[in-house]
């Protein structure tokens, strides 16, 4: 009885600490721009997930912000200029290709590369090595060990 208690105590602690965000919108263009918004921008404490799915604090604020830009009357252009003014390129998921941002661009091809060329190397060292001969005494030896004694009876 009391794993039971434990177990709906710890469930409703869980769904507390959930909050509930609701925003009432002009028209329901502006919500989807304001839904588009959130899931493009990247939450910088979470940094794997965007501005809708996350629960920072900051995201919370972030989504703010987005709304009451959007209830103004700001464009989505206008919008993620302030997000990328404020926070850097960072805050958005598809970042533009400029010189600050090739590595970020650039960094998993080279990454890529710089992988193939390594196994590359290892295969041909490999196919280069000889394996290791052994002579006719190490295989009389070699024989010599393996063969059962007297004393034990092959089965």
């Amino acid at each position: 009885m009391m794993r039971w208690f434990g177990i709906v105590l710890i469930a409703i602690s869980t769904t507390l600490h959930a909050r509930i965000e609701t925003h009432m919108f002009n028209t329901p263009e502006d919500e989807a721009r304001y839904q588009t918004l959130t899931e493009e921008l990247r939450c910088l404490v979470c940094q794997n997930q965007n501005l809708a799915d996350s629960n920072a604090e900051l995201a919370q604020d972030l989504r703010r912000q987005t709304y009451e830009m959007v209830q103004a009357g700001k464009s989505n252009e206008e919008i993620v200029d302030f997000m990328v003014e404020r926070y850097g390129d960072f805050v958005l998921y598809r970042p533009p290709f400029r010189t600050t941002t090739l590595l970020l661009w650039l960094g998993p091809f080279l990454i890529l590369g710089v992988g193939v060329i390594i196994l590359l190397n290892f295969i041909r060292r490999r196919a280069k090595e000889q394996p290791t001969r052994l002579s006719p005494d190490e295989i009389a030896r070699a024989e010599h060990l393996l063969k059962p004694t007297r004393e034990e009876k092959p089965s």
